[in-house]
């Protein structure tokens, strides 16, 4: 591991004391949400404050690990002989990440069949990308790095294709008031996920010692931010407008009108 100064210490250090209590803010939003919402739409908003309560968890774990791994005295950082654990994140990612792809599918309610083919096809897809990323994301030299990066962008693209064309009927059969935000949840998916790689690539740079695993660290904290809190709150108001728009009033049932 890298020797990193103070400063790069601390900035990793506060993002994610910053994140898991981010994370945890947004579960229970998530979670008290669900009363705005109609009963179809219950679940998505289920899963999504499960998305960032194993987040919260998991960078609750990340935060303790890095306050592990080194030793601050007198604004001088020591390595402790702790090694800091990343593997929390590939597994919050492993877990996390097909719910995120499932919360968007519910929050659109297809069909049952529709449903469940896709959360099935997207889930499979985003749990080997993480898989197939992992052993490039530990190893010690650039060559496995890139083999294993390369083939994580192959389930990547699929499900990109799937969010983008696979999907892309049913996004326009969507009401008027949500269509727009349900583009909005797609394309902040496909942007922060499309975060990931190029944060994956920094080792390639010519950035030296700490800086890497600086850059590292805060990049891929901020891309779980805007993908699991910021894609959360889209999902949240996506369901808010689809229950005033079948519901006739968020979270409550439309009366029931009795025929002679």
């Amino acid at each position: 591991m890298d020797m990193i100064t103070a400063d790069q210490y601390l900035l990793v250090y506060n993002a994610f004391s910053f994140t898991f209590a981010s994370m945890a803010a947004a579960t229970l939003f998530f979670w008290f949400g669900r009363s705005q919402v109609g009963p179809a739409y219950k679940t998505a908003l289920t899963i999504t404050g499960l998305v960032t309560a194993i987040a919260a968890y998991h960078y609750y774990r990340i935060f303790e690990s890095w306050s592990e791994a080194y030793a601050l005295t007198d604004g001088v950082i020591t390595a402790s002989g702790v090694a800091f654990n990343d593997a929390y994140r590939y597994v919050d990612w492993l877990l996390t990440v097909p719910l995120l792809l499932i919360e968007l599918v519910l929050v659109m309610r297809l069909s049952q069949s529709a449903t469940v083919s896709t959360s099935v096809r997207l889930g499979s897809a985003a749990a080997l990308m993480i898989i197939l990323g992992y052993p490039g994301e530990i190893a010690d030299n650039n060559s496995t790095r890139a083999l294993w990066g390369t083939l994580s962008s192959i389930p990547f693209l699929y499900i990109v294709w799937e969010l983008f064309k696979g999907l892309g009927d049913a996004i326009e059969r969507q009401p008027e008031s949500a269509r727009g935000l349900i583009k909005q949840a797609r394309l902040l998916t496909f942007a922060s996920w499309g975060f990931y790689p190029i944060v994956y690539m920094i080792p390639y740079t010519n950035l030296a010692g700490g800086a890497v695993e600086t850059g590292v660290q805060i990049g891929y904290t901020i891309a779980d931010l805007i993908a699991k809190a910021g894609v959360g709150i889209l999902v949240y108001m996506i369901a808010v407008r689809k229950s005033a728009a079948e519901y006739g009033e968020p979270g409550k049932p439309a009366a029931v009108t009795a025929t002679h």
